[in-house]
């Protein structure tokens, strides 16, 4: 269940409302009693590269050249 907080009570109480949103409680934020923002953990995968990850998802085509007309599209010729 989401918490609704205004604005102006979220800047006093900032800190321990990260610390909620870090353990998994979701913040609502209000502005003139409508909601406004959503504060709310980062998942593991958020900000996060894989190298390696689309193995063997990518066909061997994906290394040809690519045809005249399609080169010719990209540059605007």
């Amino acid at each position: 269940m989401a918490v609704i907080v205004n604005v102006h009570e979220a800047k006093t109480q900032f800190s321990r409302l990260l610390e909620q949103a870090h353990a998994g409680q979701e913040i609502i934020l209000a502005k003139a009693g409508q909601p406004y923002a959503r504060m709310v953990p980062l998942t593991k995968e958020a900000g996060g590269r894989r190298p390696g990850r689309l193995a063997g998802q990518v066909g061997p085509e994906f290394f040809e050249p690519l045809p005249e007309s399609e080169l010719a599209a990209r540059e605007g010729r």
